[in-house]
């Protein structure tokens, strides 16, 4: 039998292994494993809905183990691939690192939120690119507006508290400001000793515009529209520091924030970019063909796959100015279910098919009954692209459980408003356990380091 190892449950990964499990008639044709270090698929579109409120986190991921019951999966990370010994290395989540054989390899590992060497970064900044850093954003937004309030003055901390920026001008980035703006509108009524002018939310571009994915007349009417409500945009500039919250623009200058949100794009996945005899291009991102196997139409890598974020795949559909097929959701899921598809008829002697697939439209959300649109020359913003929006994405998100739920969350949020607590001490769960049993002048803890850092860091 078979063993078909999957590096990565993103959506290339998960609609692959999904694909086998339905075309894999035969229990004993092949065993399908999928690795990755989260047992959930994110449907990361959904983020910036999650940042701001309009869907609660869970609905925006989807349980690999319960929709995927004939795959085994393996909770770890993939930290090597020798595919000239056909193995790879897993770390798992607790234990020793151990290699995993295989026949076939699949490689849809994604890729990671490119950070740059800017002071500060690491230490102050979160990135948008998984549930997690969602939900952070938005609790530590909440609890700011709640600490500024309590400010019985208006000074250079409650401006600190009521200062956003979010640093990047794509889709990720964008999404994410126009939601985090739409956030803080709903908030302001809950809090009357807060005016709107008090708020200072801005959006840092590297580039003379923002949305490079839509035109220019449309990417004008968005960055109108922010504007409009009251936000900052800088083009052209780029964050050269950002220590203790203190953010130094490449223009000279500076203010104090107590969110950053990093969304400047996507590079190589170390593993593959590092950690692999596969082949990869000059920027890390694995060499795949047409028909997604691994390697060039003069070099075929036997029994190696590979699609998604992570995949440099020929677009065959001209729609791509660099050749290569856009990494993005609409992509990835369908490469997911060709990749099954051409692996099952590669088990049974048949030729695979290529990866053909021209562009439907690029669409983005940019806060409640707000949103934008562009499909070939056509390209509009406001009410109607937001609705067409929520409808994409409820079609495209998987499982039907997912959908009702995204659905039944939005009707909710209509006739009730979104919730607006914040629950900062997520993150540091065991803080007030630990500082209840802390005598007053005890100085030996029954704790480990991190847990106390944990009660130092939010007390």
């Amino acid at each position: 039998m078979k063993r078909i190892v999957i590096v990565g449950g993103g959506y290339a990964g998960f609609y692959t292994a999904l694909g086998l499990e339905r075309k894999l008639i035969r229990s004993d044709e092949a065993e399908v494993i999928l690795i990755d270090p989260r047992p959930y698929m994110t449907y990361q579109p959904f983020l910036p809905e999650v940042l701001a409120g309009s869907i609660e986190p869970r609905d925006a991921l989807v349980s690999l183990r319960k929709n995927l019951p004939r795959t085994r999966v393996i909770s770890g990370s993939v930290v090597q691939i020798t595919h000239a010994d056909k193995a790879v290395i897993v770390r798992p989540y607790a234990g020793d690192d151990y290699a995993l054989s295989y026949d076939v390899i699949v490689v849809t590992a994604g890729v990671v939120t490119r950070t740059f060497p800017v002071a500060g970064l690491k230490q102050g900044a979160i990135g948008l690119k998984h549930v997690e850093e969602a939900i952070a954003i938005r609790n530590r937004l909440i609890a700011s507006f709640d600490r500024a309030a309590a400010e019985l003055t208006v000074g250079p901390q409650r401006r600190r508290l009521l200062t956003a920026i979010v640093v990047g001008g794509g889709f990720t980035g964008v999404e994410g400001f126009g939601e985090l703006l739409s956030l803080a509108e709903c908030l302001l009524p809950y809090y009357p000793e807060l005016k709107r002018e008090d708020l200072d939310l801005r959006l840092v571009q590297a580039s003379n515009r923002i949305l490079p994915e839509v035109s220019e007349r449309t990417a004008a009417r968005v960055l109108k529209s922010l504007e409009r409500r009251g936000a900052q945009v800088h083009l052209n500039t780029q964050v050269v520091s950002a220590v203790n919250g203190r953010v130094v623009l490449s223009t000279g200058e500076q203010f104090d924030t107590n969110v950053i949100v990093w969304a400047a794009g996507n590079g190589a996945n170390p593993i593959i970019a590092k950690h692999t005899d596969l082949p990869v291009d000059s920027r890390g991102f694995l060499i795949v063909r047409a028909d997604l196997r691994v390697g060039t139409e003069d070099l075929l890598i036997r029994d190696a796959w590979g699609a998604g974020d992570d995949a440099s795949v020929p677009d065959l559909s001209a729609d791509s100015p660099t050749g290569r097929v856009v990494a993005n959701a609409q992509n990835a899921v369908r490469q997911g279910r060709l990749l099954a598809a051409n692996i099952v008829a590669s088990l049974r002697g048949r030729s695979a098919r290529q990866y053909v697939h021209r562009n439907l439209g690029t669409i983005a959300t940019l806060g409640v009954g707000s949103g934008a649109f562009q499909s070939g020359r056509v390209g509009f913003t406001g009410f109607v692209a937001w609705l067409i929006h929520r409808a994409y994405h409820v079609y495209a998100v998987p499982t039907w459980e997912r959908k009702v739920r995204v659905l039944t969350g939005w009707c909710i949020s209509a006739l009730f408003g979104r919730d607006i607590v914040s629950i900062e001490d997520e993150q540091h769960p065991r803080a007030a356990f630990v500082r209840a049993g802390i005598p007053e002048h005890h100085t030996t803890f029954m704790c480990d380091e991190s847990t106390t850092n944990e009660v130092v860091n939010t007390a």
